[in-house]
Order: C-alpha cells, then sequence, then structure tokens
C-alpha cells in the first residue's frame, strides 16, 4: 500500500470514529452513554426527548392573591387643600414677593397693594373715633341734665340712642380697617397680603404694576397656594368594572416617569355620572405625597379587592420567554413535552413568579425550561 493510499484510510478511520462518539457522554458507572437528545416532532407545541429523566420536574404551587383591576389616571391637587389667595383692598401690585411654583409658608408675604380703599377706611374710623366722642359728651350732659331735672326721659333716651349709635358706626370703621390689614397707629396706604396656608403656588393672577382686588380686575384672588402633602388621582373605570370597585378600596400607584415605585391610596369618591361617550365613571383615589408626585402626572393604579383568587406559582427557571410571550413545558407522555402559554404575574420571593393563567396548582412543568430549549436548538 502506498503512503498515499495508508493517508487516505487513516483519515476514513478516523471520521468513523469521530462520528461514532458524536452525541456520548461519559457515564462513570458503566462507561460511555448515549447522551440525551431531542427531536421535533411535527407538533410545533410537542418536543421528544430520548431521556425525560434528564429534565426534571417541579410540582407548581398556589398562592392566594386578590383579583386585581388596572386603570390608568392623573395627578391632581385635592380641591380641599386649594386656598386663594385674596386681596380686598383694591388697588395697584407695587411689590411681588413669590412666585408661580414658589414653595411658601404660612403667614409669608407675598405682595403689597397701595390702594385708595384704604384711606377711605382709614377716614371713616377718624370720622367714627369723632363722633362717637361728640355723643359720649352730648349723653354726659342728658344725664347730669335729667338729674336735676331739665330734660325729659325720652330726651335722655335719645342721648343714649345717638352714643349707642356712635359706637356701632366706630366698631366697624376699626373691623374695616382689620379686615384690610391696616394698623390703625401706623396707617398706611399700602396693605400687605400673606400667605394663608403653606404649600406651593399653582395659580397667579397678578404680576407688578398689575391691577388687584375686585373693583379693577373683576376677581379678588391673587395667588392660589395648593397644599400638596396629599393629591389626588382621577381615573377612569369603565362600566363594566365599576362593580369590582368601592369606596376605601386599596390601590397600589405606579408612576409612569418612576415604573419601579409603588404608592399606596385609597379611593375616596366613585363619581355617580357616566360619560356618555365613552361609558366610563371618574374614580378618585387619595394618595399621600411624599413629594414625588406632580400635577399632571400620568399613573397607573392598580385596584385590590378583598376576594382572593387561587393561582399558580412555578420558578422563575421553568418559564421561557419568547416573541413577547412566556411559555412552559409539560409532560405530555411517550418521552415527549408539551410547550404551554402561561400568563406571568407578579414576581415572587425566592425566585418565583405567579402564573396567572395557562396552568393550574399542582401541575408538573420542566423546572430548567432553558436547558430543555437550548438542547431543541441544538438538534
Amino acid at each position: 500500500m502506498t503512503n498515499s493510499s495508508q493517508w487516505t484510510a487513516a483519515c476514513f478511520l478516523t471520521g468513523c470514529l469521530a462520528l461514532m462518539g458524536c452525541g456520548k457522554k461519559f457515564d462513570p458507572a458503566g462507561g460511555e452513554a448515549q447522551q440525551a437528545q431531542v427531536t421535533q416532532t411535527g407538533n410545533a407545541g410537542l418536543i421528544s426527548v430520548q431521556d425525560p429523566k434528564q429534565f426534571p420536574l417541579v410540582t407548581a404551587g398556589r398562592v392566594d392573591t386578590p383579583t386585581k383591576l388596572d386603570v390608568t389616571g392623573s395627578v391632581f391637587p385635592d380641591i380641599d387643600r386649594e386656598v386663594p389667595v385674596i386681596s380686598l383692598a383694591s388697588g395697584r401690585v407695587v411689590d411681588i414677593r413669590a412666585r408661580l411654583d414658589d414653595n411658601v409658608k404660612k403667614g409669608q408675604l407675598l405682595l403689597k397693594v397701595q390702594s385708595p380703599d384704604i384711606t377711605n377706611a382709614f377716614d371713616t374710623y377718624l370720622k367714627a373715633v369723632n363722633d362717637e366722642q361728640l355723643a359720649n359728651k352730648a349723653l354726659l350732659r342728658a344725664k347730669d341734665l335729667f338729674a336735676h331735672g331739665a330734660i325729659s326721659q325720652s330726651m335722655l333716651e335719645q342721648a343714649q340712642d345717638t352714643e349707642d349709635d356712635a359706637k356701632a358706626d366706630l366698631a366697624a370703621a376699626d373691623q374695616q380697617l382689620a379686615t384690610l390689614g391696616v394698623d390703625k397707629s401706623h396707617p398706611s396706604s399700602v396693605v400687605n397680603v400673606y400667605a394663608p396656608i403653606s404649600g406651593v403656588i399653582v395659580a397667579q393672577n397678578v404680576t407688578n404694576a398689575a391691577a388687584a382686588g375686585v373693583t379693577y380686575t373683576g376677581s379678588s384672588t391673587a395667588f392660589t397656594i395648593a397644599d400638596l402633602s396629599v393629591v389626588w388621582v382621577i381615573c377612569d373605570v369603565y362600566e363594566n368594572d365599576l362593580p369590582q370597585v368601592r369606596l376605601g378600596q386599596e390601590a397600589q400607584i405606579r408612576l409612569n416617569a418612576l415604573p419601579g415605585k409603588v404608592f399606596t391610596g385609597r379611593i375616596s369618591d366613585i363619581g355617580p355620572v357616566l360619560d356618555p361617550t365613552i361609558r366610563t365613571a371618574k374614580l378618585r383615589i387619595e394618595v399621600p405625597n411624599p413629594g414625588t408626585f406632580r400635577l399632571g402626572m400620568y399613573v397607573t393604579a392598580t385596584l385590590l379587592s378583598r376576594d382572593t383568587v387561587a393561582h399558580a406559582v412555578v420558578p422563575a427557571t421553568a418559564i421561557l420567554h419568547l416573541h413577547d410571550r412566556d411559555w412552559v413545558f409539560e409532560p405530555a407522555g411517550n418521552n415527549q413535552f408539551k410547550r404551554v402559554e402561561v400568563a406571568a404575574g407578579d414576581t415572587l420571593p425566592g425566585d418565583m413568579q405567579e402564573i396567572l393563567s395557562g396552568i393550574a396548582p399542582g401541575q408538573h412543568v420542566v423546572k430548567q425550561v432553558l436547558e430543555l430549549e437550548a438542547t431543541a436548538e441544538a438538534q
């Protein structure tokens, strides 16, 4: 045999040995053994295997969870915590100490208004003081004359009535100055307007040198302050879902801007009127605000019911994520596994996964689905 023929024979023998060893693995107990093989059947949902024992099964557990309803909505201020900042004195704004979106404290100076109302009110007060002093003197004189029999009882009563009217006018003028925020001991044509509560300025209706007050602007509201420590989430709930909601029901709030955080609120109102176009009712959820919520944010609210539903629970490794869908493999007999589509729910502690539909508690599924799928793809 020539060298060339010997070389060809050696290569052929090597190739045969390689083909014979393909698909084998070493078994310490009995030498070489056949490696598990997976065969795709004509049905895409079935996979045939030579040794099913190499793919251990796990029994789906059970978890009782409340039924959930997801609705969308937006963040609004609590109208009970919105307070207008009123300028009772009409006039011109001479100084503004706050702006839209500012955080302010109760009693903080917001603006100053120069108003002719102050001048008129102080003039009325001074006249009331003079009239009361004159009426008081007349009453003292009438009492003295009546004591000496110089005037009648009716004249004394008339003097007393005049004094009482003068005191009433003086009290009203004094109260008017207090209402306008004027110190009668140090009168000024400029009145200060202070914040009635702590919060955020959510509306501003005045600027420097602008008019303020009802007389010149038609509205006495200069600012609107909202206390955002508690906010409202207003959602739309479809007519068919209304039986699932109730007052006081707990809601889990997730912000689209912060999808990883969950906040807790409670339903405080269910709208009595349906939108005739889209057949929804307004749902109001009160949520404590740690400073994260901003007005107008979009949110998703998950409503939790009192009733619970039993769902299956499997290890996360038993779920195959493929083409935006979730699958598990369950034994189908005759060395086959059947691929079953499921709807995955919440992730649970211990690397477990809730299954909302597709399988029931107690069913058997492949524990390590990636190994089965990877072996199938390799074949």
